[in-house]
């Protein structure tokens, strides 16, 4: 399961928590999938191993670890997932990396289908390395924005509004589940063009979409039957029993006291209240 925005930041809290001034004592990799950019696990190794990680940071989809090294740790996660284990823990199936610390236990990113990639590069690489760093996508999160910048992103796309939320070109990290939810609680068609906005409506949906991601992190993620999310502790989330739409159809809708509606939506269901215009 690909993490999206709102768990992609409670990993970055927690490891912000956890790994802050811990020495790495060992790294390993159980091959070369996580490590495009290397010829050997050695040499990844070699890297890590005797640096300290300094700070915890997340741009876009992508965790940054700075290290005393004057290098930079870099995860993008993709489909995997980052875990926190005592050095006895029995290893996941599909882990592909290991870092041991000297104290602290260790970190370990599993990635069955090879979705991710791991790498160490000097700070003044970073942004060239990683060109998606460059990427302007809006992060609800982490970057603060006026009304009338989201207006303007809103008259750019000239498309709908689920589409819009959902483009990670436009939005860090958001899926149609969040989407669904974000509109419900704005009041808004997930097929509204997106240039078809009064100010009022522009401004409640911008302040739908913050809540709604600080909600999902209040309540540590999102964990459904075919979205396994667990944190970096292997907890689920609980915001599944906060879902006022999503895979609630027929259900009476909180606003309404109607059924909630669903329909297909370029490919995929999509949730809503017969009370969104």
């Amino acid at each position: 399961m690909k993490a999206e925005l709102p768990e992609l930041e409670l990993i970055r809290r927690d490891l912000e928590r956890e790994l802050i001034g811990r020495k790495v004592k060992e790294a390993s990799a159980a091959g070369m999938a996580a490590l495009p950019r290397y010829k050997n696990r050695k040499s990844f190794a070699a890297q890590l191993e005797g640096t300290k990680i300094t700070a915890v940071h997340r741009l876009g989809e992508y965790l940054l670890f700075p290290l005393d090294s004057e290098d930079i740790f870099v995860i993008r996660t993709g489909e995997g997932m980052l875990r926190r284990n005592a050095n006895k823990d029995k290893e996941e199936k599909g882990t592909e990396i290991v870092v041991t610390f000297t104290q602290g236990g260790q970190l370990r990113y599993i990635d069955e289908d090879g979705t991710g990639e791991v790498a160490v590069v000097p700070k003044d690489d970073v942004m060239s390395e990683f060109p998606d760093l460059n990427d302007p996508a809006i992060d609800a999160i982490d970057t603060p924005l006026s009304w009338l910048s989201f207006r303007d992103i809103l008259e750019q796309e000239t498309t709908t509004l689920k589409e819009v939320l959902t483009n990670g070109k436009v939005l860090v990290g958001i899926g149609p589940m969040y989407a669904d939810e974000v509109l419900f609680d704005a009041g808004l068609r997930y097929d509204r063009k997106s240039t078809s906005l009064s100010t009022q409506e522009v401004r409640r949906l911008y302040r739908s979409l913050v809540e709604t991601m600080h909600n999902v992190i209040k309540y540590r993620g999102t964990t459904l039957e075919d979205r396994p999310w667990a944190d970096v502790f292997g907890e689920p989330g609980t915001f599944d029993q906060h879902l006022q739409v999503f895979g609630r159809d027929g259900e009476l809708s909180p606003r309404s006291r109607t059924p909630i509606q669903r329909s297909k939506f370029k490919g995929e269901w999509t949730y809503y209240c017969e009370t969104q215009v």
